[in-house]
C-alpha cells in the first residue's frame, strides 16, 4: 500500500509498456516517484497498416496528407477515441474519488467534477469501491510499516463504512479500482527500485519511526533547539517515512510535529522543514494556491508544475486542490491568467496528453510542417497550433516532431518559440520543450534563477529541491555543474547561511562544510 502523494504507483493507462499481470502498475514505468511525470517506453517506428490501426485506438490522430485537416474538429467529438482515463463527469467511473478523511468534510467524498459541476456529497467511504482491505477494528493499531498521510498534522485513522481506513488506503482502492475499469488487476506487491533518475534522499535504511519521533521531541523539548538533530532526521528519511513518523509523534506525545516545528524554529529554515514534512501532492497544492493568492500571480511556479507532471499526477492534484481549498483548480488559473497563455495552462490542467509511448515519423513531420507554417512562415503566429500540438502529443513523439523541425529549418523550436512569442506564454512552450529535450537542463536553470543576482529566491530554491530529491536531484546537480562552472553546493554556501544552509546541504546530498 502507498501512501498518497509519496512515491505511489501510477494507475494503468492503454499503454502496452509492461501491460502484464506480474507487473502491480500496468501501463506506467516501474517505481517512479510523484512528480517524475509520466516516462513513457521507448518505441520503434512502423508505419505498417496494424500499428496505424493499434495507433488509432490511441486516439492520436496522425496526419496523412497535407490537404486533410490534421486535427479532429471540435465540432465532430465523436472522432475522438476514448481517452487513457475514465470520464471524470461519473462518480462511479472517476479514478480519483474523493478521500474520506475529515480536512474539508463538505468536499470529503467529491470527484474531481467538471468545470461547471459541483461537487457531490455522500457519506464516508461511500464512493462506489467495493472493500478491498480488511477491515479494522475500533481500536485499530496499525503495524509499524503502516502507512500514513497528514493535511498537514499528524496522522489519524479515518472511520469508514468499513471500519478505519487511511487515505492511503482509499488512495490504493482508486487505482484498483480504475485497473478494474481497463480490464487490469492490481496484485499485491513488494515495492520496486526506481526506473528513471538518481535522487538524493533515499529511504533510511532500518527505519525506526518511534525512535524517530522520541529523538525529534527530544531535539525540542526543553531550553533550546537542537537543530542539527532535526536535520539529520526530517532531511535524511523520505516523505513516506516522514509521514510515519509524524504519526507516531502524535501518538507518543499527543503533539503535532509541523506546529512543534513552526514554534522551534524560523525564517527559511522553518519553512523548509515544514515543506518536507507535508505529503508532496499537499506541498504541490500549497505551492499552486500560494502562486495564485492575493495581489498578482507568479506565473513562473504555475508552469513549473504543469509543464512537468504527468497526466495521473495533475488529476490528483486537482483532486486534492478541491479537498483543500473548496475551489476547483480550473477555475482558479481561468481566474487567475488570461489570453494564449490561460489557455495553455488549462490544455495542460485538462491533463488528456497522449502518453501511449507510440511514435509515427509521417505523422511528426506533418506536425512539424504545421509548426513552421502556424509561425515562421507567416505573419503574427498561430497560437492554437503550438498549444494544441505540444499538450497533446506524447513526449517520445515531440521529440521526433522537434528533430524533424529542426532538419526543416536549421535551428531549434526553442530559438522558433522565443522569436514568435513573449512574456508567460513563451515560458510556458519552452519549459515543455525543456521538459521532453532535458527535463534535468530545466531544473538546473530553475535552480540558478532562484540564486542568481541580487537576493535569493527562497522558496523557488526549497520547491526545486523538496520536489525533486527523491526523483533526480543528483542528475539536477551534475548538469548544473556542466551548464554553470560552478558546483550547486558552492551556490547554495554563498546565497544561504545557518542550519538552512546545512539542511539544503543533506537534501542535496552534499557533505556538511563551514
Amino acid at each position: 500500500m502507498y501512501p498518497f502523494g509519496s512515491g505511489m504507483p501510477q494507475p494503468n493507462s492503454n499503454s502496452p509498456y509492461h501491460n502484464n499481470h506480474n507487473n502491480p502498475n500496468p501501463g506506467a514505468p516501474v517505481g517512479v516517484p510523484f512528480g517524475a511525470g509520466w516516462i513513457a517506453p521507448t518505441q520503434h517506428a512502423t508505419n505498417s497498416p496494424h500499428h496505424m490501426q493499434h495507433q488509432n485506438s490511441l486516439h492520436y490522430q496522425p496526419l496523412p496528407t497535407q490537404h486533410q485537416t490534421p486535427y479532429p474538429t471540435s465540432n465532430n467529438p465523436t472522432q475522438h477515441q476514448p481517452a487513457p482515463y475514465p470520464p471524470i463527469s461519473s462518480a462511479h467511473n472517476t479514478p480519483y474519488p474523493g478521500s474520506s478523511y475529515p480536512h474539508n468534510p463538505q468536499h470529503a467524498q467529491a470527484p474531481y467534477p467538471s468545470a461547471s459541476g459541483t461537487p457531490t456529497h455522500g457519506t464516508s467511504g461511500s464512493v462506489g469501491f467495493h472493500a478491498t482491505y480488511p477491515s479494522h477494528s475500533p481500536h485499530y493499531t496499525p503495524p509499524a510499516t503502516h502507512p500514513s498521510y497528514a493535511p498537514t498534522h499528524g496522522y489519524t485513522p479515518v472511520p469508514t463504512s468499513s471500519g478505519y481506513e487511511s487515505p492511503a488506503g482509499n488512495m490504493a482502492h482508486c487505482f484498483q479500482e480504475l485497473a478494474h475499469l481497463q480490464g487490469n488487476v492490481l496484485h499485491h506487491h513488494q515495492p520496486f527500485a526506481r526506473r528513471e533518475g538518481t535522487p538524493t534522499v533515499f529511504p533510511a535504511q532500518n527505519f525506526d519511526p518511534v525512535k524517530d519521533a522520541h529523538d525529534l521531541r527530544k531535539a525540542m523539548k526543553g531550553f533550546g533547539t537542537d537543530e542539527d538533530a532535526l536535520i539529520n532526521i526530517i532531511c535524511r528519511r523520505s516523505n513516506e517515512q516522514r509521514q510515519e513518523i509524524q504519526r507516531q509523534y502524535k501518538t507518543h506525545f499527543g503533539k503535532d510535529l509541523i506546529e512543534d516545528i513552526k514554534s522551534e524554529t524560523s525564517g527559511n529554515f522553518e519553512k523548509l522543514l515544514v515543506g518536507l514534512l507535508r505529503p508532496i501532492v499537499d506541498f504541490y497544492c500549497a505551492e499552486m494556491n500560494d502562486a495564485m493568492a492575493g495581489i498578482g500571480t507568479d506565473e513562473d511556479v504555475l508552469i513549473e508544475i504543469l509543464c512537468t507532471l504527468s497526466n495521473v499526477e495533475i488529476h490528483t492534484i486537482k483532486n486534492q486542490y478541491l479537498r483543500l481549498y473548496g475551489a476547483h483548480l480550473e477555475s482558479e488559473l481561468k481566474s487567475e491568467t488570461s489570453g494564449n497563455f490561460k489557455r495553455l495552462l488549462v490544455s495542460l490542467c485538462t491533463a488528456a496528453r497522449d502518453e501511449s509511448g507510440q511514435i509515427d515519423p509521417v505523422a511528426a513531420q506533418a506536425d512539424a510542417r504545421e509548426l513552421l507554417k502556424a509561425g515562421e512562415l507567416r505573419v503574427g503566429t498561430d497560437e492554437s497550433m503550438f498549444n494544441m500540438i505540444l499538450c497533446q502529443r506524447n513526449y517520445q513523439q515531440l521529440r521526433l516532431i522537434f528533430q524533424e523541425y529542426e532538419k526543416m529549418t536549421g535551428h531549434t523550436l526553442e530559438k522558433a518559440i522565443r522569436k514568435e512569442f513573449s512574456g508567460d506564454i513563451m515560458e510556458g512552450l519552452v519549459a515543455i520543450y525543456k521538459c521532453v529535450t532535458h527535463k534535468t537542463e530545466y531544473f538546473a536553470a530553475r535552480l540558478h534563477k532562484s540564486m542568481a543576482g541580487i537576493g535569493t529566491n527562497d522558496k523557488q530554491l526549497i520547491r526545486v529541491v523538496i520536489t525533486r530529491s527523491e526523483i533526480d536531484l543528483a542528475d539536477i546537480k551534475a548538469q548544473f555543474e556542466r551548464m554553470y562552472g560552478k558546483s550547486l553546493k558552492s551556490w547554495i554556501k554563498g546565497d544561504t547561511s545557518g542550519h538552512y544552509k546545512h539542511a539544503l546541504y543533506a537534501l542535496v546530498g552534499e557533505q556538511r562544510s563551514s
